[in-house]
């Protein structure tokens, strides 16, 4: 399996590490960690020099309480960043944005992906700039149609077939758009884009392996989201304590076919799939399991 972009591709035989950096003074775990241009740049070169295989690269937050940026507040957050990265490195870039106008200049910039957390649905423009640039696609499941999550509390009779039915309707969509089924992942979100319930987002690591006949290459970014903040009771683990609960939740997603991790900690996360590697997982092992 391969994720098209443009004139390269980026190789799924084996599961990919997307690291995480948010370019933002308000996103949920590492917001005004890296604002100025030297401590992203910084904090990109140390990614790569732990393994990362893509860098996933946002401006505007989406969280529960965010706030919508403009367009010029956006692009002079992740411009520098973008060009400077793609100067020096030949890593797989993604925006994380819902704007075309945005992803049209990071596209020219050097990005070979756009992670929409909309699937599409909040600028008119982007499948169409999408397909015309032949850029790759992350499509991700919310419950909410605007950028901005809510801390809803929404309850699912299935919350599988939910996203399977919502992913059936972007491809659909993303089909009429001429943009290909090969430059298009997808990810079932997770946390509050899915629910205020953390008990949908174990069930979708549980049943992550339900998804594989939709044919797409899968991504799965639980990475210091809500859901793992009381995994252990009577305890609230702040962000930075989820590391290792997400470290456990993304093997089992790994061993249910997903082809790219979407962490902010890329140290633990290469371990991690060097060691599910040593194993036989993704391969062979995944293979007996599925046929016995």
């Amino acid at each position: 399996m391969r994720l098209i972009s443009k004139k390269r591709a980026l190789d799924l035989d084996r599961p990919k590490l997307m690291g995480v950096l948010n370019v933002t003074p308000d996103s949920f775990s590492d917001g005004g960690k890296f604002w100025s241009f030297d401590k992203a740049l910084e904090h990109a070169r140390k990614m790569i020099s732990l393994g990362a295989d893509w860098l996933d690269i946002g401006g505007e937050s989406s969280g529960p309480g965010s706030r919508e940026i403009s367009l010029d507040e956006e692009l002079s957050r992740v411009m520098p960043l973008i060009e400077a990265l793609r100067r020096e490195s030949e890593i797989w870039l993604s925006v994380d944005t819902w704007k075309s106008a945005v992803a049209a200049e990071a596209i020219d910039g050097g990005v070979d992906c756009v992670n929409d957390v909309t699937a599409l649905r909040g600028d008119p423009k982007m499948a169409s700039l999408i397909s015309r640039q032949g850029c790759a696609l992350v499509m991700m499941f919310s419950k909410d149609s605007s950028a901005r999550t809510t801390q809803k509390m929404v309850h699912y009779d299935d919350v599988i077939l939910t996203i399977r039915d919502f992913f059936i309707e972007r491809l659909g969509y993303a089909s009429e758009m001429k943009i290909p089924a090969d430059a298009i992942m997808l990810d079932p979100g997770m946390g509050h884009f899915i629910s205020s319930d953390p008990k949908y987002s174990f069930e979708i690591i549980r049943r992550f392996s339900e998804f594989s006949d939709l044919q797409q290459s899968m991504l799965i970014g639980p990475s210091r989201k809500s859901f793992l903040a009381k995994v252990s009771s009577g305890i609230e683990l702040s962000p930075l304590e989820r590391d290792f609960p997400c470290a456990a939740v993304c093997s089992i997603g790994v061993w249910n076919g997903a082809k790219v991790l979407r962490m902010h900690e890329v140290g633990q996360g290469r371990q991690l799939l060097d060691t599910l590697d040593q194993i036989g997982i993704p391969g062979s092992l995944v293979k007996s399991i599925s046929n016995s």
